[in-house]
């Protein structure tokens, strides 16, 4: 026997089993000690099965989604237009797809070349002769209506993720449903109408310039709406710190810049005691063109509109260049923090609403984990009374192997910061399952060699050799499943696979490498003449 070889081994399982430990010493020790405090995020997280948390299901507007694009690109083919030399193009709505375009009538030729050149997902409707002027409804095709709606959804689902991975969740599960519903849930979430609030924020941002005269009579009603104008009300808030509205301002109705412009936006303390500012920074399109409307507006009120509500109307006192704003708004640290996110992963193409939602409680969680640690001790203490009784000290080592086992599978989940769930226990029960057989492989083996005459030494040796090859045909055949399985499978599927790759690691190297260790290290001393087994 090689007692290098055997110290070398000796060692390597040491070091395995200390930093095993160490890992999983955050999720048992509460307080975390201080030279522990750097694995303080290692701990072990549980899923929204284990701990409770917040199960929302969501639906997307994918209607609202066709129609703000074909609103978008009506506007965009107004100002093509006239680029074309086009004298006052009409364009009125048509239905959610399609737009009613009506120019003059020796301009129709130009109508039909920049659609047919510039908006190849829109087709062109027969035309027709209106008080002088010619009228063609312009609709966009079927196959672009398909790909918006499924962009539309892959796009909020990306939107969403961010909006949550930046909110600090743990092991969210997020994923589609469906035509147009998301299932996100949040483990372990304390605020979930704080989560509910910022995933659902359409964070629609827009910048328009304000009408002179502004105030109440439009709002009211007392005075009728001049042409391309609209009312919206100031963000206010009352001495409770609660969100109503404020003033009322004569906006005009078109949209001079939106949020896709945006590359950052961070949370900048105010100009008063306490308040808070959130800073946008623009991309090199967004500077040009806010540099643009500052320069052609001084003096004139600029509002900047989030979802409808005015954040805030600075007076434009010189042109900016740079491409950097900002919004104010009384914000308390955690609304700046949150309206900073939704800016920052971007605003949501359509409309998200919540279709179904469930708060999974704690107790639950408690409950099930009550339930799984009865039935894995009166299972285990089972198995290992079968494997001691069966195969005497071998059987003992095996028990021995398993206990190890479970160290590394849980070690390796806090390491990885992965989430143990119910299927994630289900993929520890059938690893140890696994981990038995392999056992007992090996142990009938040694029977074998043992009945044929073998010293113990030899006995040893061959049921190892032989049993070996078994041993990692089924692992590893049942490790590649658990791949496939984690990369096509969902959340609860995904939360299986990941325990059953590492238990099946751990179940190799426990099996075949710690149990021979025992058995090299007592005979290279002389203490085992037979095998109790």
């Amino acid at each position: 026997m090689n007692e290098r070889s055997l110290l070398y081994r000796a060692l390597l399982t040491l070091g395995l089993v200390i930093v095993a430990v160490v890992y999983l010493l955050p999720s048992i020790l509460h307080p975390v000690p201080s030279w522990l405090s750097f694995l303080e995020e290692r701990k072990l997280a549980l899923g929204l099965d284990l701990q409770g948390g917040t199960h929302l299901i969501l639906t997307v507007d994918i209607d609202k989604a066709v129609k703000s694009y074909v609103e978008i690109n009506a506007e965009q083919l107004r100002r093509d237009l006239r680029e074309a030399g086009v004298q006052g193009p009409s364009i009125r709505p048509g239905g959610d797809t399609a737009v009613s375009v009506s120019v003059p009538q020796d301009a129709a030729e130009k109508l039909e070349t920049v659609v047919t050149d510039r908006f190849p997902f829109f087709s062109l409707g027969a035309s027709e002769t209106v008080d002088g002027r010619t009228v063609r409804t312009v609709t966009l095709i079927e196959d672009e209506v398909k790909r918006i709606r499924e962009s539309a959804v892959e796009q909020s689902l990306e939107t969403i993720r961010n909006r949550i991975d930046e909110l600090g969740a743990r092991e969210p599960v997020i994923q589609r449903q469906g035509e147009r519903d998301i299932l996100v849930q949040l483990p372990a979430i304390t605020d979930p109408e704080r989560a509910k609030q910022l995933i659902g924020s359409t964070a629609v941002l827009e910048f328009k310039m304000v009408r002179d005269p502004i105030g109440d009579p439009y709002a009211a009603g007392d005075k009728p709406l001049p042409a391309g104008t609209e009312v919206l009300h100031e963000l206010k808030k009352n001495e409770a710190g609660e969100r109503g509205r404020g003033a009322a301002l004569l906006v005009e109705s078109r949209t001079l810049m939106t949020g896709d412009v945006i590359t950052d936006a961070r949370v900048r303390p105010g100009d008063l005691p306490n308040s808070r500012i959130v800073s946008i920074d623009m991309n090199s399109r967004g500077a040009r063109l806010f540099e643009e409307i500052t320069g052609a507006n001084v003096n004139r009120q600029l509002a900047i509109i989030l979802d409808d509500t005015i954040y805030s109307a600075p007076r434009i006192q010189e042109r900016i260049p740079g491409g950097r704003a900002v919004i104010t708004g009384s914000f308390s640290a955690e609304e700046a923090g949150d309206l900073a996110i939704v800016l920052r992963t971007g605003a949501l193409q359509a409309p998200v609403s919540i279709a179904e939602e469930r708060t999974v409680g704690p107790t639950l969680g408690a409950d099930s984990i009550r339930q799984g640690i009865q039935s894995f001790v009166v299972g285990g203490a089972l198995l290992m009374i079968a494997m001691v009784v069966y195969y005497r000290f071998a059987g003992a080592l095996a028990v021995g192997a398993l206990v190890f086992n479970t160290l590394f599978i849980f070690a390796s989940l806090a390491a990885l910061g992965a989430t143990l769930t119910l299927p994630g226990i289900a993929g520890i029960v059938l690893t140890l399952g696994m981990a038995v057989d392999a056992n007992v492989l090996i142990n009938e083996r040694i029977r074998e060699e043992l009945r044929l005459g073998k010293s113990a030494r030899a006995a040893i040796e061959a049921g190892y050799k032989h049993a070996l090859p078994a041993i990692l045909d089924s692992n590893i055949t049942t490790f590649l499943s658990g791949v496939i399985l984690f990369q096509f499978g969902s959340g609860p599927v995904k939360g299986f696979a990941v325990t059953l790759c590492i238990g099946l690691v751990s179940t190799v190297f426990t099996a075949v490498v710690l149990t021979r260790l025992v058995y090299d290290y007592r005979l290279a001393r002389g203490k085992m003449t037979t095998v109790s087994i």
